[in-house]
């Protein structure tokens, strides 16, 4: 668990941690960069760097947080890899359920096995669903969402490294888009940006730009337009029920 500099979350928490690449948007991985640099400084944690594994003490971790938190889920590895047993994903999802207080975003790239197994999982309101379309090529993530039990389905559009036309946005609540960030990092044309904008405003859809990215993202910033794009999907009322999602 950590505080997250992320700007569409809180704070992380990962269960698991480790994958493989799949897709495109897999190339620079952040996170297999990351894990080497923890492996490197002996975090025990990382001790076999982005190779996957699973952590059992991690699943109590939620229980023990005092105030309502926003959270990431599997920041540093995918919940949905072929590689994770069914089992350790319900112990996960089980954990959620029974902390309702906080809302949980779990974001995957297999978006075919979670249609799998969707149907053998828990989706109360606190659990957010989201699939990572990074450019035309996997956009059949986003029909596999579409068809979950999740209340809550969103998209990472990051890293945008192509166009996204014409997307079905229906029963998509939310979506995401950001580019590449690092020495490596591809290009993001800002045409591409302001389409799915257009495509979030006509669907009335929620939509949040998160950055621009490059070599030097903090100095790229995430002005788009001269303003920035901070929204969150609509809680319901189940939600508001349960309190304030945001601390």
């Amino acid at each position: 668990m950590a505080q997250s500099s992320i700007e569409w979350t809180e704070m992380t928490w990962n269960p698991v941690t480790g994958c493989t690449k799949i897709s495109a948007g897999c190339k620079y991985c952040y996170a297999e960069v990351m894990a080497k640099r923890l492996q490197a400084m002996g975090i025990e944690k990382y001790k076999h760097a982005f190779k996957l594994a699973l952590h059992e003490d991690a699943l109590q971790i939620p229980y023990t947080w005092k105030k309502q938190k926003v959270v990431f889920v599997n920041s540093m590895s995918d919940l949905f890899h072929k590689d994770v047993p069914l089992s350790f994903i319900q112990k996960v999802f089980k954990t959620m359920r029974e902390n309702p207080q906080h809302t949980f975003q779990v974001l995957t790239k297999r978006a075919d096995r979670l249609l799998e197994l969707h149907e053998q999982l828990p989706w109360p309101h606190n659990i957010w669903m989201g699939v990572s379309v990074e450019d035309k090529r996997v956009m059949h993530r986003i029909d596999e969402l579409r068809q979950t039990n999740a209340r809550t389905k969103f998209l990472s559009c990051e890293p945008l490294i192509g166009e996204l036309p014409d997307m079905n946005l229906t029963n998509i609540d939310w979506v995401i888009v950001g580019g590449e960030s690092g020495r490596k990092a591809r290009p993001m044309n800002e045409d591409w940006v302001l389409d799915i904008m257009d495509q979030c405003q006509m669907a009335d859809v929620a939509f949040f730009f998160k950055q621009w990215g490059g070599t030097n993202k903090k100095k790229t910033g995430r002005l788009l337009k001269g303003r920035t794009y901070d929204e969150m999907p609509e809680f319901n009322v189940e939600e508001l029920q349960v309190g304030s999602i945001i601390e």
